[in-house]
């Protein structure tokens, strides 16, 4: 295949907050993009069932891909939301002890978030996490004042607008049904709605299909457990998947004790930073997420599948606000995690893995979404 066969220089499989931020950066640097998205429309899995954090770069390790790519992506996703009329506040956030034993796990992330220069970083009293949330049993606190909280879907949104403003081709209603290297670039065969089979050709394949990254490389060939490919050592590329379910605070008295983000410790080996209290852009509140591992190819469903959680959920958000009731809560969202770490282990980094035109981007969850404007600058200059 010679470079004038191409249908486009770089092919981009996932329409989420972060394929879409890939997509606006390569199309503003002049290339030739077409994403790829199996869903009617942007930012259907991942990138919309979350909390909508703008995170602040307090858990990752110091020097890691989730640590250098969210403490810069938390300025600019503020700025870009500014100059492109996304909602976002920065609303600030408090992680709590809320007992006396820990305090201890309080000042270990308070060394880890200083170690990695979290911007205003303070240790509070409890009288002082009181003037913050006065209705927080907290005995100490850590208050990160450049945490926010963000609308997902009008981020992803500003990100296609952006792609197409400067020519990028979005093609909703098309699953990636094979892809081979040809001489050049790739061969991609896509399969539509009705059935039918278009193909499509590119010099550069950009897999940021999220839950299903593995899938994709799959496509190509790759062996998921890693090893060695056609003389190239490939990195474990399987996923997990880890369940996060929400319940919504309904009732407005209630939901309005609480006026950000507050965080217990988190629990990293159980696949998540502890099931929290947040608020949204127009003002709701909402407890989660879980974090339940699921078997491999287990199905995926969106809907709030049982009530079963409800107690857990009542027990964990007494914790945090005692006078919460039972009456008060009703379940919410549902997300699904795609996680590098397996059940037991400590958090695992983001994968940026990249051969011969193919950019691999696996474990993309949290804080993908702060990072997706930073991860768009990886991935741009790896393809140069």
């Amino acid at each position: 295949m010679t470079a004038g066969a191409l249908d486009v220089e770089v092919a981009v499989v996932g329409a989420g907050v972060v394929g879409l931020a890939i997509a606006q950066r390569l199309a503003r640097e002049g290339r030739t993009v077409a994403v790829i998205e199996r869903h009617e429309g942007m930012a259907r899995e991942s990138s919309s069932h979350n909390s909508g954090v703008v995170h602040a770069a307090i858990y990752y390790e110091r020097g890691s891909l989730k640590h250098r790519l969210c403490w810069e992506g938390n300025a600019r996703t503020y700025e870009w939301c500014e100059a492109h009329g996304v909602a976002v506040r920065r609303t600030g956030k408090l992680i709590v002890a809320l007992a006396e034993e820990e305090r201890g796990g309080l000042d270990a992330l308070y060394r880890q978030a200083a170690a990695n220069a979290v911007r205003g970083l303070q240790r509070l009293t409890a009288a002082e996490a009181r003037a913050f949330e006065p209705h927080v049993p907290a005995v100490e606190a850590i208050w990160s004042p450049s945490t926010g909280v963000v609308d997902a879907f009008a981020l992803a949104r500003s990100y296609e607008a952006e792609a197409r403003a400067h020519g990028a081709l979005i093609v909703y209603r098309h699953e990636l049904a094979g892809a081979e290297r040809v001489a050049g670039g790739f061969a991609l065969s896509l399969r539509d709605g009705g059935g039918a089979r278009p193909g499509l050709r590119c010099a550069a394949l950009v897999n940021s299909a999220g839950l299903r990254a593995p899938e994709v490389a799959a496509l190509l060939g790759y062996p998921l457990d890693g090893g060695a490919y056609a003389d190239v050592a490939v990195p474990v590329l399987r996923q997990a998947v880890n369940r996060g379910r929400y319940y919504d605070i309904v009732d407005a008295a209630a939901a309005r004790l609480v006026s950000r983000p507050v965080y217990p410790l988190p629990e990293h080996r159980a696949g998540g930073l502890g099931l929290h209290l947040t608020v949204d852009t127009d003002g709701g509140a909402h407890l989660g997420p879980s974090a339940e591992w699921l078997d491999d190819g287990a199905l995926l469903d969106y809907r709030h599948p049982d009530d079963g959680w409800r107690a857990e959920f009542l027990r964990c958000g007494r914790r945090l606000l005692p006078a919460l009731r039972d009456d008060q809560i009703a379940p919410g969202q549902v997300g699904y995690r795609p996680k590098l770490q397996r059940p037991g282990e400590e958090q695992a980094d983001f994968l940026l893995w990249h051969d011969r035109g193919y950019v691999h981007l696996g474990g993309i969850e949290s804080p993908g979404l702060t990072a997706s404007l930073p991860l768009a600058d990886e991935v741009a200059a790896v393809l140069r």
